[in-house]
């Protein structure tokens, strides 16, 4: 990748969520992954794609534990490498974007939103979304083909609705599906844009929000999806712990594979 050639892009790490299904009883940034906290596999992940001439880091509120490990980790930067920032997050994770927006450093163009939980993604899915921005693209998201059969459904309401069939109401084209990943790629002025307007959303509304291309395209913006891996799943459940194990375990290790 020509970095001469590329906008001045930063990265905002969203690392502040509970990790509440995990069952560890802390933040999933801190949950451990081949011996080290999540987060670190995620910033080493951006700092080894190059893309960066800033890193935020978006954490849970106090957590010094999570700030000691980076500011750990900004001794291993070497000069010329990213900034690291740290802000804290907020209650949501639009909240949490709009925290780190505010921090980014002057003359900033682009910025790519990516989630500390998709912590084993490649540095080439960092670089197609980048070079994507670079061509002229406002918004550029990672994804993946759907490979399962994907029902809509009427979904059960009221008391046991946890285990009552739910009806089938249609069967969507999976041609047209895809699955979206992370980092999720900005022209900044146009993210920024996208949060004004969503700022006084209620805490409904706010939850139906669940990534940043959602707020782009109510603004009517295009987004250009490039391919994203596989190997990128979102750590969210015991088992995908353990697959993200498992790839860290595979004989050539994740950073090498594409999927």
């Amino acid at each position: 990748m020509d970095t001469a050639t590329t906008p001045a892009t930063a990265v905002i790490l969203v690392a502040a969520g509970s990790g509440q299904r995990l069952g560890y009883g802390m933040p999933k940034a801190r949950v451990p992954l081949g011996g080290e906290p999540i987060l670190m596999h995620a910033l080493r992940g951006i700092v080894a794609s190059g893309v960066a001439s800033q890193v935020c880091v978006a954490l849970p509120e106090g957590d010094g534990v999570l700030r000691a490990l980076c500011d750990d980790f900004r001794t291993e930067l070497v000069d010329g490498g990213p900034l690291l920032t740290l802000v804290d997050g907020g209650a949501s994770r639009a909240d949490s974007v709009r925290a780190a927006m505010a921090v980014l450093e002057p003359g900033t163009q682009a910025v790519l939103v990516h989630d500390a939980a998709r912590a084993l993604t490649p540095e080439s899915v960092f670089q197609r979304v980048v070079e994507a921005l670079a061509a002229g693209a406002k918004a550029v998201i990672p994804v993946i083909p759907v490979v399962d059969t994907v029902k809509t459904v009427q979904p059960t309401t009221g008391d046991g609705a946890a285990i009552a069939p739910e009806l089938v109401t249609g069967t969507a084209h999976r041609e047209t599906l895809r699955a979206v990943q992370t980092p999720q790629g900005f022209d900044l002025a146009t993210l920024r844009r996208a949060h004004e307007g969503a700022a006084g959303f209620d805490a409904s509304e706010a939850a139906a929000v669940t990534d940043d291309a959602m707020l782009v395209e109510r603004l009517g913006v295009p987004v250009h999806a490039v391919r994203g891996a596989s190997q990128s799943l979102k750590i969210t459940t015991p088992l995908d712990l353990i697959i993200a194990e498992g790839l860290l375990e595979g004989p050539l290790g994740v950073r090498w594979v594409e999927g």
